[in-house]
């Protein structure tokens, strides 16, 4: 019997990193630099953590 283990999840990571670009963009007048940037760095962090997952 082989033992799987559960998968990481990266959607708390991703929408912290949303919330807080848009949060850091808005106190510098940019909110949708913000989100974009938050966004971007979520979905790198989500990719790593996938790739990490599957290499195991």
């Amino acid at each position: 019997m082989s033992m799987k283990k559960n998968p990481t999840g990266a959607g708390a990571i991703l929408a912290l990193t949303i919330l807080g670009g848009t949060i850091l963009g808005g106190l510098m007048g940019q909110p949708s630099i913000g989100l974009l940037t938050g966004t971007a760095v979520g979905i790198v962090i989500a990719l790593l953590l996938w790739l990490r997952e599957r290499e195991k």
